[in-house]
């Protein structure tokens, strides 16, 4: 029979739990961790279940280190905003303190980790945390290029799973940084386009016009058709290993026409459905490409 202290020791436990999950961003950090697996796979030659267990573990601790950090440095504009105030560090559950302390430790075991990969694989981890940190967080309230920044250290994941795999950089994980980076663009505009009255109470400046408008829209489809065309290259031959068949590609580039058609509907509508739709477009295009791009390898 429990006591009301072992209820109330797993209440407390529950709790930092959750807390934990939201400071380093759960959801986000497992996303990236899959698009660092499905890059592993890519690039193996032999699968070994070790590295991809050490590429998982050491990638879920830089992307939720980054994010607490982001946190620490963005907790007073974060009470500002209805989706943030809720947050461990603005609504008062973690002090600064310890929520830098848990970004200091998860930055040091997660490099550890990704360094017994190879020294490759770290070195991008320890730049995708200071790009993320030091560059893309202070910029988001001076200027709309803090996108463009944020978009390097949000592409390293699909390429650093190659990189892990190999401890190589070569045109295949460019290509695939590429993939990634130019995902990016419609992805995080049609969440900004939704949440721009929240961003604006915080004084972030995410839209590339500052504006709901036609030239926001008008870029969103530029950046899909080059993702677009980016993301069937690989059926070409001229990316090294990393291949695709006409069939995967036409699967892909059939995804990827669906987003676009999506982004053309915004730039008809200018609302908040339609930037609804196309960031959950996004979404699925990213996860079902990489899950494409796999299976095409071990089909081939």
């Amino acid at each position: 029979m429990k006591t009301a202290a072992s209820t109330v020791k797993e209440k407390t436990w529950s709790l930092l739990f959750a807390d934990f999950k939201e400071i380093t961003k759960a959801r986000l950090a497992i996303s990236v961790v899959f698009s660092s697996i499905a890059g592993y796979l890519l690039g193996a030659l032999e699968i070994n279940y070790y590295s991809i267990l050490l590429l998982s573990f050491g990638g879920y601790c830089m992307v939720g280190a980054s994010n607490a950090f982001n946190q620490i440095i963005e907790k007073d504009l974060d009470a500002l905003m209805d989706r943030t105030k809720n947050r461990p560090i603005p609504a008062g559950r973690v002090t600064a303190n310890k929520a830098l302390i848990t970004a200091v430790v998860l930055t040091v075991i997660g490099i550890v980790s990704l360094y017994v990969l190879n020294p490759k694989t770290a070195m991008f981890g320890a730049i995708s945390i200071f790009l993320y940190t030091s560059v893309y967080t202070p910029l988001k309230t001076i200027t709309p290029l803090s996108v463009f920044v944020g978009a390097f250290p949000g592409a390293i994941p699909f390429m650093l799973g190659w990189v892990a795999a190999t401890n190589d950089f070569g045109i295949e994980p460019g290509t695939l940084f590429m993939i990634q980076f130019f995902w990016q663009f419609p992805h995080f505009w049609a969440l900004a386009w939704m949440l721009d009255e929240d961003y604006k109470k915080g004084g972030f400046k995410m839209l590339p016009t500052g504006k709901k408008d036609k030239g926001t829209a008008l870029q969103i489809i530029m950046y899909t058709i080059w993702m677009l065309l980016i993301s069937v290259v690989p059926a070409f031959g001229i990316t090294g290993r990393l291949h695709l068949s006409i069939y995967a590609a036409i699967v892909v580039f059939a995804m990827g026409f669906v987003m676009l058609v999506f982004a053309f509907k915004l730039y008809e509508k200018r609302d908040n459905k339609s930037a609804r739709k196309l960031m959950l477009a996004s979404v699925s295009y990213i996860t079902l490409m990489q899950i494409v791009y796999v299976i095409d390898k071990f089909l081939q």
